[in-house]
């Protein structure tokens, strides 16, 4: 059998970025509070909390005082922040640049639908942490839209709309989304009070087709991906889609080598929530034949 991993998978920037910022205080302290998983991957969350990485919600958040808090890539919205000035906790801030840009022009789009008593739409996950944070810039008054029934439930098609998307949905999923605002929008006589913006993040978004690529090339795909990840299920999706020998693992014990055979080409991959290094360790235990 031959291995391979995939060079494109694998922590976006903003995971990275995350992951240094909890390292770096980690080598002087003994504790360090993350609020919400650093990364939803279960491997990289046990290795952090190994060095003094302990994950909290946003009760427990509450309830703190003077301590040091690490805010994730997804980013919080600004009760987070008001809080943590109140409580006297220092807010080691890693929120993706993306995020807080597109948090920005959320809250400017807002207004801006205030004004002509529009509509603020997020294209994103109910409950997801980056929907939270881009929610909390409206005061929760955006509607949160996941699919095509949301959209034509909770839309008023004859008010103007400003649409927004979470960074890791689908391009595929946004487009159809702009269409069907479009189609009915036409429907209801109204053409020109429809704002779009395309704010899906491109480092994410363009592993879709490279993992199709990938997919293709081999004769089997071992994805490694935390279970909670939302990018993880999509890019499966992906290549379960190109390559029907495609299988989803969280760690090299989930392997199970009646996947393969001996003439195999099997190419190892992950989502942005991936470590490379719990990709080497599956492709090293392929290699070695045990799990």
């Amino acid at each position: 059998m031959k291995v391979s991993i995939d060079t494109n998978s694998g922590f976006c920037f903003g995971v990275v970025n995350a992951i240094q910022a909890a390292e770096q205080v980690l080598e002087h302290e003994d504790k360090l509070y993350c609020l919400g998983d650093i990364v939803h991957n279960n491997k990289e969350v046990e290795r952090l909390a190994a060095l003094g990485l302990e994950i909290i919600d946003h009760e427990q958040f509450r309830k703190l005082r003077n301590v040091k808090v690490l805010i994730r890539a997804h980013g919080e919205p600004p009760s987070t922040y008001k809080t943590a000035l109140e409580n006297g906790i220092q807010l080691i801030d890693a929120s993706c640049p993306v995020v807080l840009k597109l948090q920005n022009n959320v809250r400017l789009g807002f207004e801006e639908m205030q004004r002509k008593d529009g509509q603020l739409v997020i294209y994103g996950k109910q409950g997801h942490a980056e929907v939270a944070g881009l929610a909390g810039q409206t005061a929760d008054r955006a509607i949160v839209i996941n699919s095509e029934e949301d959209l034509l439930e909770k839309v008023d098609f004859t008010k103007p709309i400003n649409l927004f998307s979470q960074t890791t949905q689908s391009i595929e999923g946004f487009n159809n989304i702009v269409k069907t605002i479009e189609t009915k929008q036409k429907e209801a006589g109204k053409t020109d009070n429809f704002i779009i913006h395309d704010t899906i993040c491109r480092q994410v978004s363009h592993r879709a087709p490279q993992l199709r690529i990938f997919s293709k090339n081999h004769d089997v795909i071992v994805f490694v991906s935390g279970k909670k990840s939302s990018n993880g299920k999509y890019l499966y999706g992906v290549c379960k889609e190109t390559n029907p020998r495609s299988y989803f693992i969280s760690s090299k014990d989930e392997i199970d080598f009646n996947w393969f055979k001996e003439e195999d080409s099997i190419g190892i991959c992950g989502a942005t929530s991936t470590p490379r290094w719990l990709m080497d360790e599956v492709a090293e235990a392929i290699e070695q034949g045990q799990g």
